[in-house]
């Protein structure tokens, strides 16, 4: 998990995305419905990077076989701090198939939402290549 904390930490967008999988399934903390597909995946998270500032992790748990970790993080989005955790679960490749993220308090919440929501259109243009 190194390589992806470095690649976040550092708003490194293409090494992120080489760490996903094809298949790749997305668990929004402000949308109900995963997102799927390693396209789709990476241009959301380009949005995270563009909206979240001063990201850091703090704090990074592991299981024993190495497959899944719980990445602890802060940031400011809109003028809100926001604490939150990515969770990834690893395929046999090492590559990121499964990834949630859970973020707090409630204000920080809706302000990543309203700021992700300005992004989707750039989101989507990223995707299509509309």
């Amino acid at each position: 998990m190194e390589a992806f904390r470095k690649a976040a930490e550092a708003g490194d967008a293409k090494a992120v995305e080489a760490l996903l999988a094809d298949d790749v399934v997305f668990h929004s903390p402000v949308a109900f419905k995963p997102y799927a597909g390693k396209p789709l995946t990476a241009a959301i998270l380009r949005a995270v990077l563009r909206v979240f500032e001063d990201f850091r992790y703090v704090r990074e748990m592991s299981s024993a076989d190495g497959r899944d970790h719980s990445l602890v993080f802060r940031a400011t989005v809109q003028g809100k701090e926001i604490e939150g955790c990515d969770f990834l679960h690893l395929d046999d490749e090492g590559l990121i198939d499964d990834f949630t993220v859970m973020v707090r308090p409630l204000s920080a919440a809706q302000a990543l939402a309203e700021a992700m929501a300005d992004q989707f259109p750039r989101i989507q243009q990223e995707v299509t290549g509309g």
